[in-house]
């Protein structure tokens, strides 16, 4: 006689199935929407019910969280190929640019991310940890080298990149005007000599293309 499907593995298998088939469609519906968007949009997209996304993800946060999971492991691995870069300032500075462009996907989502990263009682600090402790080591060390001011935090510094990123969003301009304050941010964070050796070095740059 066979043996009958073991209906703990079976339901196991549908459960795991219906959560990928949420984020699918979450990424999908925040995509269009902003991170704000109809959960009840989510779970249609998704062929579920809405009872079946809340026992997934109890909150729109906790929904958020699981979205940005592999966006902040690509983060924190690309902190880590950055801490052996010639130049300890250029590396802060495109660290801080991945992470605005991550806070970018999403309308709405900077906003999020701003009042929960630095929280240290939220869903989002504990999956950023790890990512904040490779970015911390690339800020300490441009600050040891005496490229970036010694009075800045990596909190600090994520909370002005997330204040860019929001400045993207609300822009008529987009992502021309948050380059530009993206940059002038840069600034104010890089010591009063390496500012200059910054702007001396881009000068020349341009010289030399003209």
């Amino acid at each position: 006689m066979p043996r009958s499907a073991d209906p703990h593995r079976a339901m196991r298998s549908d459960a795991h199935r219906n959560y990928q088939r949420l984020l699918a469609a979450a990424e999908g519906v925040f995509g269009e929407s902003g991170a704000d968007a109809s959960l009840e949009e989510v779970a249609r997209r998704a062929g579920v019910g809405i009872g079946t996304l809340y026992r997934h993800f109890p909150t729109r946060k906790a929904l958020l969280e699981a979205m940005l999971r592999g966006g902040i492991d690509a983060l924190e691995i690309r902190a880590e190929e950055l801490i052996t870069a010639d130049d300890s300032a250029a590396a802060l500075a495109d660290w801080m640019r991945a992470l605005r462009d991550h806070a970018t996907r999403y309308r709405g989502l900077s906003a999020a991310l701003m009042v929960d990263l630095l929280d240290e009682n939220s869903g989002v600090a504990a999956t950023c940890g790890s990512m904040l402790q490779a970015a911390t080591a690339l800020l300490h060390r441009a600050q040891r080298e005496g490229t970036v001011r010694g009075d800045v935090t990596i909190g600090d510094a994520v909370t002005m990149v997330n204040a860019v990123a929001w400045s993207v969003e609300q822009s008529a301009t987009g992502a021309e005007q948050g380059e530009r304050v993206f940059e002038l941010m840069m600034d104010a964070l890089r010591c009063v000599e390496a500012e200059h050796r910054h702007h001396s070095q881009a000068g020349r740059r341009n010289r030399a293309a003209g």
